[in-house]
């Protein structure tokens, strides 16, 4: 955990042989995680810093877990690129996972202002709709064709935003037309990883193919990057807050954040 007024990080040990992917802040002020090494979801109570596991039913095997989203009930939905999604119900501890439309390749996964969860199969190239009362899941297609549909992120407006890993594109997909809208990253080998948009509806991606950090926006479609600091960064999330964003550094385990003030 980091202090951003200190600078200070603290340490928390989530067990023998956990491997945490992803974490997001929930409802309840708690970072949780989704640990593909425990084969569980965590949670990490922020006063105690009490460690709780959900592990996955046994009969699941190895999800391979990917990333996590809460919906407007409270509800933790899940990706696991063994070729699973599912649901977490924690005032119950009820879990239920579910196959994935095609097999192997669920990742990204994230709820729009309206409620509705999505998330991004990169080895499905498609991204999907949750239906939250049955659980199933809708694919819808982007135009380009084994693109790599990597994370998505909603804007203030409900439409979908994803990056096209093996395309080199951000995707936007409008939810209540049906359009798609696509564009290709500067640079000549761009590969969109991370992506999070921000208050003002301005999409932030990581690109490892430059090492940096991408600005897009939307009104004028015009891209501005920002070259990281350390070579191989690799940052594989972005989340944010007002006037800023930031990012884990998978390769050189360091935080960065862009004080953004617009």
């Amino acid at each position: 955990m980091l202090d951003p007024l200190t600078n200070k990080t603290h340490h928390i040990a989530l067990g023998k042989g956990s491997a945490p992917h992803g974490v997001i802040v929930g409802p309840d002020g708690a970072p949780w995680i989704t640990d593909g090494g425990l084969n569980a979801i965590v949670r990490v109570d922020p006063n105690t810093k009490n460690v709780s596991l959900f592990p996955l039913p046994e009969n699941t095997g190895n999800a391979n877990l990917n990333t996590a989203t809460f919906d407007h009930n409270g509800v933790l939905w899940f990706t696991g690129q063994s070729g699973i999604y599912g649901r977490l119900d924690p005032r119950s501890g009820t879990i239920k996972v579910l196959k994935a439309p095609g097999g192997q390749g669920p990742y990204g996964i994230s709820t729009t202002p309206d409620g509705e969860v999505y998330f991004a199969s990169l080895a499905g190239s498609y991204i999907a709709r949750i239906t939250l009362e049955t659980g199933n899941a809708t694919v819808l297609e982007p135009p380009t064709k084994d693109q790599g549909a990597r994370r998505v992120w909603p804007d203030s407006s409900g439409s979908v935003w994803f990056t096209e890993w093996n395309a080199g594109r951000l995707g936007k997909y409008n939810h209540v037309t049906n359009e798609w809208k696509e564009w290709k990253l500067p640079g000549q080998n761009p590969q969109p990883y991370a992506i999070f948009v921000d208050d003002k509806d301005i999409v932030w991606l990581s690109d490892f193919g430059s090492n940096a950090i991408v600005r897009f926006d939307p009104s004028l479609e015009k891209f501005q990057s920002f070259p990281l600091p350390s070579p191989d960064a690799k940052v594989r999330q972005l989340l944010g807050r007002a006037g800023e964003v930031l990012g884990a550094e998978s390769g050189t385990d360091k935080i960065m954040i862009i004080q953004t003030n617009n």
